[in-house]
């Protein structure tokens, strides 16, 4: 089985205000299939819930990585289910 292709954002040197914005152009960019890998200092739970209040539906969230000074998360982007 082939792996999806990957963006990878890191995250741990942009400003806090910044990095939301960043990751979720990131995402609308991606096709259904694609993933970003996202590199952060913290764990980024409240993003998740950013994720599934404005993508439900859209992305998978997988840790590849969790701490405790790197996370590593997986998000791909999938198909909604009914478009």
């Amino acid at each position: 089985m082939t792996t999806p292709p990957q963006t990878t954002v890191d995250v741990r040197t942009i400003a806090p205000r910044d990095r939301h914005p960043l990751i979720f152009g990131t995402f609308s960019k991606l096709a259904p299939g694609e993933a970003l890998l996202l590199v952060n200092d913290h764990d980024p739970k409240p993003l998740y819930y950013q994720f599934q209040a404005e993508h439900g539906g859209e992305f998978q969230w997988e840790y590849v990585e969790s701490g405790p000074d790197v996370w590593r998360v997986r998000i791909d982007r999938v198909a909604p289910c009914c478009t």
